[in-house]
């Protein structure tokens, strides 16, 4: 499905199942990510809700902004267009890094948006742990790898093992790193693929990752909010998440030992089981 956001882009929208007439439950990937790779976690759902996940713009298969760059404000307009798309009446949500960013933005936005947010690693620094504006082109580290990655193999299954193979994606489930890879790559002419999700865009994200504000807005998130972090994440630990669930109208932590910043990907069910003890309590 089609849906149009702002700045003239066009996201993909994917309809994962679940129950009809059950509460709906929108998932927001993580940077270089796409909403296909939500599928091993949405089947740990299908029997309690309506469940749908967007490409961000640049992501997948949804197209770049017009005339402007990757503010993580338009990723916040991504996730009320889908909202209004569809109908939905104050879904549930999960984000992971960007997509947890992502809907804290889109509730500072329209208060009330959504009955309750269940966000992995939010990408929303205190100011004492990014920093305060971002780093000059060419020095955001996240960035200068994003340049580099490469971006063209002979299969999706070279795809798949090389990624299997490196320390970062390696630790993803498998069944997420085979959605991420069958959907996270288009064919070329010349027989090989490609990652759709090209290494400048996804180094454009990095660079505008600290510039959003979200953190100053937190206590306009009024809905209630869980903040997970994995006990092994480099991204950051359980003091900076209690920092910011501590700011939020109604935040909560949890924390999951045994997995990193990648935790709804490493392991789906853990993750799964946890937001649904969160939302039905809500």
């Amino acid at each position: 499905m089609r849906v149009p956001s702002t700045n003239g882009v066009e996201l993909e929208v994917h309809d994962l199942g679940g129950d009809d007439g059950s509460p709906a439950l929108l998932l927001c990937h993580a940077t270089g990510f796409h909403g296909l790779v939500w599928q091993p976690f949405a089947e740990h759902l299908a029997q309690g809700y309506r469940i749908f996940s967007l490409d961000f713009r640049g992501h997948g298969d949804s197209t770049l902004p017009v005339g402007r760059g990757l503010e993580w404000e338009g990723f916040g307009d991504d996730v009320l267009a889908v909202i209004d798309a569809l109908g939905l009446d104050r879904p549930f949500a999960v984000g992971h890094s960007k997509g947890g960013a992502a809907l804290l933005l889109a509730e500072q936005v329209r208060t009330g948006t959504l009955q309750a947010v269940y966000a992995f690693e939010p990408i929303v620094f205190p100011p004492a742990v990014g920093e305060e504006r971002p780093l000059p082109k060419g020095q955001n580290p996240m960035a200068v790898g994003a340049r580099k990655r490469r971006e063209v193999f002979a299969s999706r299954d070279e795809a798949y093992e090389r990624f299997a193979s490196k320390p970062t994606l390696g630790s993803l489930h498998p069944d997420a790193l085979r959605a991420y890879v069958d959907h996270g790559l288009e064919d070329l002419d010349d027989g090989t693929v490609r990652l759709k999700c090209r290494g400048e865009t996804e180094a454009q994200v990095y660079e505008m990752g600290r510039d959003h504000g979200a953190f100053a807005r937190l206590g306009e998130v009024w809905c209630p909010t869980v903040v997970a972090v994995g006990e092994l994440s480099t991204t950051y630990g359980p003091p900076v998440a209690q920092t910011i669930a501590d700011r939020l109208a109604d935040g909560e932590t949890e924390v999951f030992p045994g997995l990193g910043h990648f935790g709804p990907l490493e392991d789906p069910a853990a993750v799964a089981a946890s937001a649904d003890y969160f939302f039905r309590g809500v």
